[in-house]
């Protein structure tokens, strides 16, 4: 499933992504694109509190994809916000 969210701004695309991803089929992924630097942040940490991981793609120059895929073990919540933070700084570091 895919959701283009270019020109929304927080909370907006993260509500989108918790929705579709609370939606998804099982063994199917959401991939989400976006152009707004916070989103980064907010749409990985919204799927890793229902149990999903996320990569972080440059699209284009300001463009994003959030990929998330279900997770087959249960999450540690404190390494993946770090992990979160920190692709967030490098993908977008004028943001951050």
């Amino acid at each position: 499933m895919q959701i283009d969210v270019r020109g929304e701004m927080c909370p907006y695309p993260a509500m989108k992504a918790k929705e579709a991803l609370k939606k998804l089929p099982d063994g199917d992924r959401l991939e989400l694109v976006t152009d707004h630097a916070p989103a980064l942040s907010t749409v990985p940490w919204e799927g890793a509190k229902l149990g999903f991981l996320s990569e972080i793609a440059s699209k284009a120059p300001g463009e994003w994809v959030i990929t998330l895929e279900k997770a087959s073990a249960p999450i540690d919540q404190k390494q993946v916000l770090t992990a979160i933070a920190a692709r967030a700084a490098e993908l977008a570091p004028d943001e951050a």
